[in-house]
């Protein structure tokens, strides 16, 4: 078992408006914190890497392989590996998401 402490850990920005923190890394699989500022938009890409997430506040304009999704806090999400998707934030929002396998570009 390993526990993380979160205060040992920092925010890096991932693109503008969206700063991330891995939060753990296991064999399998790796946990990160992502805080999207208002307005800040993901574009459209696509990993290898099934993507989990789960809304903790705020609020998520998902469009994943095509389909529009709206997201509130609670909600969660699973993204295939290798399908197209893209979010906006409506509002500043904090999103804790699971990737599978690890995301090495993730490793901080």
């Amino acid at each position: 078992m390993m526990l993380v402490k979160n205060k040992s850990k920092q925010y890096v920005t991932a693109i503008a408006g969206v700063r991330r923190k891995t939060l753990a890394v296991g064999e399998k699989s790796l946990l990160g914190e992502f805080v999207l500022e208002a307005g800040a938009i993901l574009p459209p890409h696509a990993h290898p890497h099934e993507q989990i997430g789960y809304l903790v506040s705020g609020a998520l304009d998902f469009i994943i392989d095509g389909q529009e999704y709206s997201a509130k806090p609670g909600d969660s999400w699973v993204i295939p590996g290798n399908v197209a998707h893209t979010a906006k934030a409506l509002e500043t929002s904090v999103a804790i998401e699971v990737f599978v396998p690890v995301r090495e570009d993730y490793r901080d």
